[in-house]
């Protein structure tokens, strides 16, 4: 990426800490080295695709349960709404502290609370999906995105298990075949990892990059997946 981009994302991500401060959109602007909120509006544009108001109120009214639960391919972070898994994100070998302050930024406007008791079913429905197999009623995902991230993550939905696609397939999917970039963006954007399925999108090379939670890992659920849909 560019200089000029490199700093709009800095930028962005000091605005972005501002508002988890409870400050106002003023204030996120002036610590995010802008003149003012109108700099900070194109910039929030540029970056996020929506206006500062909008990402600040992400999550106003909802509450997010959430635990940390093991999983087959190490322990995880899932948080949820009445109205299903917002969150589901591997926490690896760092600790826990990071991976939660990630969660609460991306909602930032919701109320949280530990619960393990209400995230356990969801986690075993949600590993057991993740191995091709049903628990009971289907799954329900509860996302805040763009427009084009939604379209996004709505294809990777329809990626069939055990198969892989490119960032060019899903472009055209979405009928914006010069977009293959901002789908790579938009895959990395998806914090529910193993239901929305951004494990399954390569390099039209076939090489497996570019993974949030790991290359090693991405390699090891795509092979898991292989495994399971030869046997």
């Amino acid at each position: 990426i560019s200089p000029k981009r490199f700093l709009q994302f800095l930028a962005a991500g000091e605005a972005k800490q501002a508002f988890e401060r409870g400050e106002s959109i003023l204030d996120a602007a002036f610590a995010a080295g802008l003149s003012g909120p109108s700099r900070l509006h194109d910039l929030f544009l540029v970056a996020e695709a929506m206006t500062p108001g909008a990402y600040k109120k992400k999550g106003e009214g909802e509450t997010i349960r959430y635990a940390f639960v093991d999983g087959p391919f190490g322990e995880a972070l899932i948080g949820a709404t009445d109205k299903g898994i917002a969150w589901l994100a591997f926490s690896g070998h760092c600790s826990r502290a990071p991976v939660l302050d990630e969660m609460k930024a991306d909602w930032p406007a919701a109320h949280f609370i530990e619960d393990p008791a209400f995230v356990k079913p969801l986690a075993v429905k949600a590993f057991a999906f993740a191995r091709g197999q049903r628990e009971g009623d289907p799954l329900r995902l509860h996302v805040q995105g763009t427009n084009f991230q939604l379209k996004v993550w709505n294809a990777l939905l329809h990626i069939p298990f055990g198969e892989v696609v490119t960032y060019g397939s899903i472009a055209q999917e979405i009928g914006a075949p010069r977009a293959q970039r901002a789908v790579g963006a938009a895959v990395g954007a998806n914090m529910i990892s193993l239901l929305i399925p951004c494990h399954r999108v390569i390099l039209s090379s076939g090489v497996i990059h570019n993974y949030r939670w790991g290359v090693a890992r991405k390699k090891a659920i795509l092979a898991m997946e292989k495994a399971l849909t030869a046997a």
